[in-house]
């Protein structure tokens, strides 16, 4: 088996669609609902669902589940606004459950 010198991706747990690279983690100490989570600045081959309000543990957002274009798992969500100022960073950002992913290239 030849190795792989490609990027450091993460992939859907499910069916190992690409969805995002390492490279674009902001942070790892994230909550999802079932467990640590991801904050991304990018993903790739998902698709976004419709907005919705949600209180989430630092308050009200409007946020979309993301879901794996190819299995259609949800994988996290993405933030398409923040109420309280000290968290308008996350807007058009990513939150991908580690639960639901796993690495590539590494």
């Amino acid at each position: 088996m030849a190795e792989s010198f490609g990027p450091r991706l993460y992939s859907c747990s499910n069916c190992r669609n690409h969805v995002s690279l390492h490279d674009d983690i902001i942070s790892k100490s994230f909550q999802g609902r079932n467990g640590r989570a991801f904050l991304f600045s990018h993903a790739m081959n998902v698709v976004v669902g419709p907005k919705e309000d949600r209180h989430l543990l630092t308050g009200l957002h409007t946020v979309a589940d993301v879901y794996c274009a190819d299995c259609r798992e949800v994988l996290g969500w993405k933030y398409e606004r923040a109420y309280e100022v000290s968290q308008k960073y996350k807007e058009g950002k990513f939150i991908l459950e580690k639960a639901k992913i796993v690495k590539e290239n590494w």
